[in-house]
């Protein structure tokens, strides 16, 4: 293993390797703009860059150490636990979470629960790595990302896509279309405020914790710059009733926040919204669209995501199962304390604060 830190001169190099816009140079730009310290590496072989990463660190409350956070990078392999032993240990880190991008199963739309290949004909763009995961990395009992999520192949056919909607979502478009909702491409000043308005109404509607108002200004500026960000916008008679804010990276577009008001669900704002990114991500000739997480297989009715998940089934796009969380450890015993803590609210909260701001 040859372990670099990734310099300045080389973003071009590194994005072509990012497995994520998550790992994305520009992601990691906006982190630090939040006062978060980023690391960002490359691992060579035969003097040739062939990985790179970046992650976070995090302060733990009352000690002097960190927990370090990659998300959405390489497979946990002996070559990523030994880099980040190294990394870990020089930078005073209690562990380091990981959630990798590498996919191990999809579920094609509309085949019920039944696994299939992820490493098929039917799905060139999708990562995948069959080596075996190093045993250094135990299964963490704290995920952030969810396992699960829909992606789109936006590499089909318009008549395709609409044939392999559930019937529902092809109907409640043509719902919105014949109300007269229309879809604006924005980025001016006033589409975010809109999109900010909305989105904190839909998370105090909802009950959850999303992002605070910092966190989104600061992801539209850097990334908005970058050309990676823009916005949706969906208006019945001039007024503002869903807004999402979408990324593209590499070949996909991504699908992260969004909010709406429940005013004027008849019209179906929402998928309508769902249906001109997917034509969108076409424009902008993309592959595919990351809906940004799911339930899965067997989605229970009554989870509270549920409502979010059912949404995104109808678009048709695959169930992906990713290959899950997992934690390599360095010092046990705040390891240990830190569990159990985060199964305590409102210190749960407040952890997953931590990680996520």
């Amino acid at each position: 293993m040859n372990l670099k830190t990734i310099k300045d001169n080389q973003k071009k190099e590194y994005n072509k390797l990012a497995t994520h816009v998550i790992q994305s140079w520009e992601w990691g730009e906006f982190r630090k703009t939040l006062g978060i310290p980023l690391l960002r590496y490359g691992l060579y072989q035969n003097g040739k860059l062939s990985k790179v990463f970046q992650l976070t660190l995090h302060k733990i409350p009352f000690t002097n150490q960190y927990v370090g956070y990659l998300p959405k990078g390489p497979f946990p392999d002996a070559e990523l636990a030994e880099a980040l032993t190294e990394i870990g240990k020089k930078n005073n880190c209690a562990f380091v979470k990981v959630e990798p991008n590498v996919v191990t199963s999809v579920i094609p739309a509309n085949a019920g629960i039944q696994k299939t290949d992820s490493s098929s004909e039917s799905d060139p763009d999708i990562r995948r790595d069959d080596k075996t995961i190093d045993s250094s990395f135990i299964k963490s009992p704290k995920p952030l990302f969810t396992k699960y999520n829909f992606v789109l192949d936006l590499t089909k056919s318009e008549t395709d896509l609409l044939k392999n909607m559930h019937s529902k979502t092809r109907y409640n478009i043509k719902v919105a279309k014949k109300h007269g909702v229309e879809v604006k491409e924005l980025s001016d000043n006033g589409a975010f405020e809109i999109y900010l308005k909305l989105y904190f109404e839909t998370t105090r509607r909802q009950g959850y914790h999303g992002h605070n108002e910092y966190y989104h200004r600061q992801a539209w500026k850097t990334l908005k710059e970058a050309g990676l960000a823009r916005l949706l916008i969906a208006f019945y008679q001039g007024e503002p009733l869903t807004a999402w804010m979408l990324l593209n990276f590499q070949d996909t577009l991504y699908y992260p926040y969004g909010g709406s008001l429940k005013a004027h669900p008849e019209v179906m704002a929402n998928n309508l919204v769902a249906w001109e990114a997917i034509n969108l991500g076409k424009k902008l000739k993309l592959k595919n669209f990351d809906m940004w997480g799911a339930l899965g297989p067997d989605a229970d009715p009554k989870d509270p995501w549920y409502g979010f998940h059912k949404f995104k089934q109808g678009y048709g796009g695959k169930l992906t199962e990713y290959v899950g969380t997992y934690d390599l450890v360095f010092n046990w015993p705040i390891y240990w304390l830190f569990t159990v803590i985060d199964k305590l609210t409102p210190l749960k909260i407040f952890l997953l604060k931590l990680l996520r701001k």
